[in-house]
C-alpha cells in the first residue's frame, strides 16, 4: 500500500508537470495558465452546482425515511472532484471533470462497490457482532 501511495504521490505530479510543460510549450505560458484557471473556476462552478443537487437528493430520501446510501458516496466523490479541479493541471481536470458527471461517479460507484464486496469476501473487513 505504501508503494501504491509512493508512486501516486510522485507519478502524477510528474506526469502533470511534463504535460503542462508540452502543452505551455505549444501554446505559450499564458494560454496554458488561462486554461488552469479557466479549468479551476468552471470546476468550483460545477461542483457547487453538482454537490447541491445531490444534497437535495440526500434530503429527499431522508425524508421518505430512505438511506441515502448513493448520495452520501456521490458526495465524497463530488468533494474529491473539487479538490482533483482546485488542483493544477491537465490529468487531475480530466479525472475531476469526470467524476463530476452523473454517469462518471456512476462508473466509480460501481467500482468501490466491487471492491468492497472482494474486501469482504477476502476477509479483509471484520465485522463486530
Amino acid at each position: 500500500m505504501f508503494l501504491r501511495l509512493l508512486a501516486l504521490f510522485l507519478l502524477v505530479p510528474l506526469a502533470e508537470l511534463a504535460l503542462l510543460i508540452e502543452v505551455g510549450r505549444r501554446i505559450g505560458t499564458g494560454p496554458t495558465l488561462a486554461i488552469i484557471v479557466a479549468t479551476a473556476v468552471a470546476g468550483a462552478w460545477l461542483a457547487r452546482q453538482q454537490g447541491l443537487a445531490v444534497l437535495r437528493g440526500i434530503r429527499r430520501q431522508v425524508e421518505a425515511g430512505q438511506v441515502p446510501s448513493s448520495g452520501l458516496v456521490d458526495g465524497l466523490l463530488i468533494l474529491i472532484a473539487g479538490a482533483m479541479l482546485l488542483t493544477p493541471g491537465l490529468i487531475t481536470d480530466a479525472a475531476g471533470f469526470f467524476l463530476l458527471l452523473p454517469a462518471g461517479r456512476a462508473v466509480v460507484r460501481g467500482w468501490l462497490r466491487r471492491k468492497l464486496e472482494h474486501w469482504i469476501a477476502g476477509g479483509f473487513i471484520i465485522t463486530r457482532r
